[in-house]
């Protein structure tokens, strides 16, 4: 099994950098030590039929890709790429002398307007998302099914609950049956007798966990007593929002959350911080043709990790920081994509002189 002790024991790494908010330089005193880097397959495993994309650790904070891979990404100009070759100097454990081939800016293209800007505003979006989540918390308790069911009296409707309650009748009493050709409307039957004869089946299978209605074999020849109508598309689209929140908290990170509370704009701060380093990491490439990691403008991001600033002067920020990186990116000299042919032979050229080579001990720092 190949895995990061692996690489490492095997000398098949070719980079090994800390990233995140440490390569940014927005990391503060509890910030974790996130690991990036590139190997390369052993030549055996290269040519046979595994082949291994990339290798992780449990905890998702360490991932090396290979070299292919790789290169498939700086093609696309994925940030997460580009920002592995612009590591800065501090941040480089070890990096193999022929990986010295690989430099950001041979791979800079009118694709960054994509690849940063619209992931930015994924980003947006997903802040978006949160705060409508932090402001608008669902209840614990869910709904049932019968809170959007509704009995016809005379020209109206009444909830069922409460026109059972008025009726003096238990849900058990009753049978359901559908009403042919009309959606979710159903003949209501009641069973008077309290030793339950007919067999009705109540409303619902079970109140906390049923998503339908109960149907009944109804005797031939009963008669209904009125007609429930079932709201589905109403049930529907309450169960998305409350199963979407209580996953959410379920998954949510806590010390994330916690500071979201703490600072009091009801807004991802962390999260926000990214959106603004892509924006502005964006119009830097567009402008300047270059890729800054670690960010120049670092205080003002930690004045957004920090709450300093409303959630919706951010988005509004964001949005006309959008449109400056469109801008930027329609009169940039920047070529449309990286060069392929060029970025293939060095791609060849590196892994057939690894393979070559004595094997040598990398040492880290």
């Amino acid at each position: 099994m190949i895995d990061i002790a692996y690489l490492r024991r095997h000398n098949l790494i070719l980079l090994e950098a800390v990233s995140g908010s440490r390569a940014y330089g927005t990391d503060l005193p509890h910030s974790d030590t996130d690991l990036k880097g590139v190997f390369i397959l052993p030549e055996r495993d290269f040519y046979g039929l595994d082949y291994v994309p990339q290798v992780a650790n449990a905890t998702n904070d360490e991932v090396f890709y290979e070299l292919r891979r790789f290169v498939e990404l700086l093609l696309k100009n994925n940030p997460t790429a580009l920002e592995i070759l612009g590591t800065p100097p501090d941040c480089i454990r070890y990096q193999h002398p022929l990986f010295a081939a690989f430099r950001a800016e041979d791979f800079l293209s009118k694709l960054c307007r994509q690849t940063f800007a619209e992931y930015a505003v994924a980003q947006i979006r997903k802040a978006q998302g949160l705060n409508k989540k932090i402001n608008n918390p669902e209840p614990p308790a869910r709904k049932s099914v019968l809170d959007f069911c509704y009995v016809t009296v005379g020209a109206g409707a009444q909830p069922v609950e409460q026109w059972l309650a008025r009726q003096g009748l238990q849900a058990a009493q009753c049978g359901l049956a559908k009403v042919s050709h009309l959606t979710d409307l159903y003949a209501l039957f009641v069973d008077a007798d309290p030793a339950a004869p007919k067999g009705y089946r109540g409303l619902l299978r079970d109140a906390e966990t049923s998503n339908d209605v109960l149907l009944s074999a109804v005797p031939k020849g009963e008669v209904p007593v009125a007609y429930l109508s079932f709201n589905r598309n109403g049930y529907s689209t309450y169960y998305r929002v409350y199963k979407e929140y209580w996953d959410w908290v379920a998954r949510r990170n806590a010390e994330r959350y916690e500071n979201t509370v703490q600072h009091g704009k009801n807004y991802d701060a962390k999260n926000m911080l990214h959106v603004f380093r892509l924006l502005r990491t964006a119009l830097e490439i567009a402008t300047t043709g270059q890729l800054h990691v670690r960010r120049p403008d670092r205080d003002y991001l930690l004045r957004i990790r920090k709450g300093e600033f409303e959630y919706t002067e951010l988005v509004a920020d964001a949005e006309k920081l959008v449109q400056q990186v469109d801008a930027a990116f329609a009169v940039a000299t920047l070529p449309e994509a990286p060069d392929r042919a060029r970025t293939e032979n060095l791609l060849i050229e590196l892994r057939r002189r690894f393979y070559e080579q004595p094997a040598q001990r990398p040492t880290f720092s």
